[in-house]
């Protein structure tokens, strides 16, 4: 399924930048990433054979450091997970905490998220999508860029099973009252409640978050579910 974002070339919503990959990290990306990274194919994943087993699968798309991704990972062995993320120093420590938590149930893709979406992932395949925290682009004239947007709506609902859930949170508020607007006009996908949800006991704390919750920042979660 293509989609169109309305823009030719497409929108990105990130711009790659080169962090320092530290020592840790690059031994984890040589030694754990060829068991545990996908390269990115334009073909349909199957998601049985990846993973050896056939249970639910749950996306985050832009994990960051992979601290949460790993925690919930850790937490929940009777899912699977799929991470995708374009910066390397993060991969690189999602692998660390993944080879030092022995976690079976997590595979990486570092590639472009909706080219993954489109290409790699079957319509239905999926029972959750995690986007916490994503680039705010906060000046108004950046807002184009920003990665929730209508056309992500419907590309997201589609590749989620019937009853399978979209996760959404970030810190900025003009940006939660668009992800509102945009998740509650797409006719796949209903809100758990009137508004924003409390933060699920599934989504952890980050250290980032704890900082902005002592300095009375405000944290926004939606949860919507696949009709």
């Amino acid at each position: 399924m293509a989609i169109d974002t309305g823009a030719h070339p497409r929108i990105r919503s990130y711009v790659l930048r080169a962090g320092r990959v530290g020592s840790g990290q690059a031994r984890a990306l040589a030694e754990i990433g060829p068991r545990f990274m996908l390269p990115y194919q334009p073909g349909v994943l199957d998601l049985d054979a990846v993973f050896g087993r056939s249970v639910p699968r749950v996306l985050e798309i832009g994990f960051g450091m992979g601290e949460g991704l790993a925690e919930i990972a850790a937490a929940h062995p009777e899912n699977d997970y799929l991470g995708v993320e374009v910066h390397t120093p993060g991969v690189g420590a999602l692998l660390k905490q993944v080879g030092e938590r022995g976690l079976a149930n997590v595979r990486v893709i570092q590639h472009d998220a909706v080219e993954v979406l489109t290409h790699m992932l079957a319509p239905d395949s999926l029972a959750g999508i995690h986007i916490f925290f994503p680039d705010p682009w906060h000046k108004k004239r950046h807002h184009k860029r920003r990665l929730i947007q209508p056309s992500l709506a419907r590309l997201l609902a589609s590749r989620l099973r019937p009853g399978g859930y979209i996760h959404l949170a970030t810190d900025w508020q003009d940006y939660a009252e668009q992800m509102l607007a945009v998740l509650s006009a797409e006719p796949l996908l209903a809100n758990t409640v009137a508004g924003y949800a409390p933060r699920p006991d599934t989504r952890p704390l980050t250290k980032f978050e704890q900082r902005g919750i002592r300095l009375g920042h405000g944290v926004w979660d939606l949860v919507f579910r696949r009709s």
